[in-house]
């Protein structure tokens, strides 16, 4: 069947979930976070996701922000950092504020013009997701912006994949799912997807029983798979 809606995670494959630390590092005042502030932003993700994943297993789901809090205070005290409360509100305040990578706004405006039907799936809670599309200037190119919070389970559940057929009364194989993490594109090929991992660090494929269908280096190319 063809592909009809192209779906995109958001928190790294839209959004730069570095551009906080690396925009805080930038700032007058904060040459001691510079020197950490590589670190901060990768443990600051991982512990993100992670708290995602326990949370799922145990039944202990709460919203995106307070994961997102979670994962920057561990980060911080990971590099010694906790003594900043400052720094910490500055990087949560620019979390609402990430930028988008630069093909972003031109891929989606080329997905519109296919005639393709454009939406975010995201872990995110409508709030902190809004004030990215907004920050970012691309609301008018998206249909919908879909959340966990209306089935409350993060991702890779079934019932988080399950939202964008209802949203679009499509089959999942009318879906090209995009993301930039490997297990989150492989989770939506087992749910059956069509499935693009955009691996911009180069990594190896997760060891999973499915894999992403289509792996890339960016996001410029996705226009172009939507006509597999």
């Amino acid at each position: 069947m063809p592909i009809t809606t192209c779906i995109f995670d958001a928190y790294g494959t839209l959004f730069d979930v570095a551009a906080a630390a690396r925009e805080a590092a930038a700032e007058p005042g904060r040459e001691i976070f510079a020197e950490h502030w590589p670190r901060v932003a990768q443990d600051w993700r991982l512990k993100q996701l992670q708290y995602t994943w326990l949370r799922a297993v145990a039944d202990a789901h709460t919203d995106f922000w307070e994961v997102t809090q979670n994962g920057l205070d561990w980060a911080l005290e990971a590099s010694g950092l906790e003594g900043d409360p400052e720094l910490r509100e500055r990087l949560l305040q620019l979390y609402w504020e990430l930028s988008a990578y630069p093909e972003v706004p031109q891929m989606l405006a080329d997905l519109k013009a296919q005639g393709m039907n454009t939406a975010i799936l995201s872990n995110g809670s409508p709030s902190m997701l809004n004030g990215a599309v907004d920050s970012a200037g691309i609301g008018a190119l998206l249909d919908d912006v879909l959340s966990v919070e209306d089935v409350g389970i993060f991702k890779p559940a079934a019932s988080v994949y399950e939202l964008v057929l209802k949203r679009f009364n499509c089959a999942p194989d009318n879906v090209l799912f995009v993301s930039s993490n490997g297990w989150d594109a492989a989770c939506a090929t087992g749910f059956g997807f069509t499935t693009a991992w955009v691996n911009r660090a180069g990594e190896p494929i997760d060891r999973l029983p499915w894999t992403p269908q289509i792996v890339l280096t960016d996001l410029t190319g996705i226009p172009e798979e939507t006509n597999r």
